[in-house]
């Protein structure tokens, strides 16, 4: 599985991208992120405000009750202003 993270998410993490084996138990977005916040403070950190983070799962927005599977590209997101 390979992971990406975006702006701040990715200062806060210290990487823009690693891959991982998805682990026993992840079956969702949601519980990648629960693994991850549990991984570390870095982790912890990104994630603190889950309702503004968005997940897209091989390049598709999704929700964070959507599946994944063990090929699959999971970025994350935090909310984006422009102007």
């Amino acid at each position: 599985m390979k992971l990406l993270y975006f702006a701040w998410m990715r200062q806060r993490i210290g990487t823009s991208a690693e891959d991982i084996a998805r682990p026993d138990g992840v079956d969702t977005v949601g519980d990648l992120v629960d693994w991850l916040v549990a991984r570390d403070e870095g982790y912890a950190k990104a994630f603190e405000k889950r309702e503004v983070i968005r997940a897209a799962v091989n390049q598709e927005y999704v929700r964070f009750d959507h599946p994944v599977n063990d090929n699959d590209e999971v970025a994350f997101f935090p909310p984006v202003t422009g102007g």
